[in-house]
């Protein structure tokens, strides 16, 4: 599952520590899987009582529920919340413990019970800290384009969703950014009607067909430009060198687009399963260039968020003068 870093102008936790949260992620999936999993082949799901109390609370009254959700175990004295869990810190900020209120027919299902949790988790951890939070649009919840990048890529992929950048103190909104531990995607996705045709151009606009309908569109490639312009810009601030690729992906449709410039790749209905096998094959671990690459977008780009109310109290009772009355 990759990593998502950066979620529109949110404030995530990856911002606070970019090169040790993305390893933190990694040993926190592999370590809750493997426990859930060999609970789920012990026959057991344990859920503190709390969990148990509320979700038996939900099913009340409906019999159909009951019926698919046969076992419940409550085991809390082997499974004691612990004191990190009720009272976070910033040191273990990716504490996650999967919730499984039934027993999943087959590990697959267990598998998505779980990614599925885990892709709640990590809107919630790009978009708050110890501190602040943002208010989220709830489209990302259900947002398939998101949860597809999240879901089926490895583990090692960092992900910057649509992110805000501040270039001279004005915001720009750049395409989507994928991290990998060799290279740095910036995509642009083609979502319209399944099966569309879409005719690329030099120009400034493109031509959508769908059946016996026909529209134009802004040439994608015109942001995908301004974004490679942009993070080329600020890795050459850094004397990094790390590769930078764009691609206008359409994964339900075909692009028809004869000159496309050079470093330009088309992946369309036909093309992209092969790109995609590719990217979930790979097996590097995450890289060093890579982390540093992350930081340095991640420095400049822009974060809307508001102090916790906790902190927001124990910050004005600490700029209180101490003769205050």
């Amino acid at each position: 599952m990759a990593q998502l870093i950066k979620l529109q102008d949110y404030v995530s936790r990856y911002e606070k520590d970019s090169l040790r949260y993305p390893s933190q992620f990694v040993r926190l999936k592999k370590q809750q899987w493997s426990k859930i999993k060999e609970q789920w082949e012990e026959g057991s799901v344990f859920l503190n009582d709390e969990d148990a109390k509320q979700f038996r609370n939900d099913i009340q009254g409906k019999e159909g529920l009951v019926k698919r959700f046969r076992k419940i175990w409550v085991k809390e004295e082997e499974h004691p919340l612990s004191e990190a869990a009720e009272q976070p810190s910033e040191s273990d900020s990716f504490n996650f413990e999967p919730k499984v209120y039934y027993r999943p027919d087959t590990l697959d299902d267990l598998k998505h019970l779980y990614m599925d949790q885990l892709y709640q988790i990590q809107l919630t951890w790009a978009s708050s800290t110890l501190t602040e939070k943002s208010y989220v649009d709830g489209k990302y919840a259900r947002e398939e384009p998101l949860r597809f990048f999240l879901q089926r890529f490895p583990d090692t992929y960092l992900v910057m969703y649509e992110p805000v950048m501040l270039i001279k103190k004005a915001p720009i909104e750049l395409d989507i950014l994928v991290f990998t531990p060799t290279e740095l995607w910036c995509i642009t996705l083609l979502e319209d009607a399944d099966q569309s045709a879409y005719l690329g151009s030099m120009n400034r606009f493109w031509t959508v067909k769908a059946g016996e309908q026909e529209k134009r569109m802004l040439n994608p490639s015109i942001s995908l430009d301004r974004t490679e312009t942009i993070i080329k810009g600020l890795f050459n601030q850094q004397n990094l060198d790390f590769p930078i690729r764009k691609a206008i992906i359409s994964r339900n449709g075909y692009i028809d687009f004869k000159d496309a410039p050079y470093g330009l790749t088309l992946l369309d209905k036909k093309s992209f399963p092969d790109w995609f096998s590719q990217q979930r094959s790979m097996r590097a671990p995450l890289k060093g260039a890579q982390l540093r690459a992350v930081k340095t977008v991640l420095d400049l780009t822009q974060t809307t968020s508001v102090r916790r109310m906790m902190w927001s109290e124990e910050l004005q009772e600490t700029d209180l003068p101490e003769n205050s009355e």
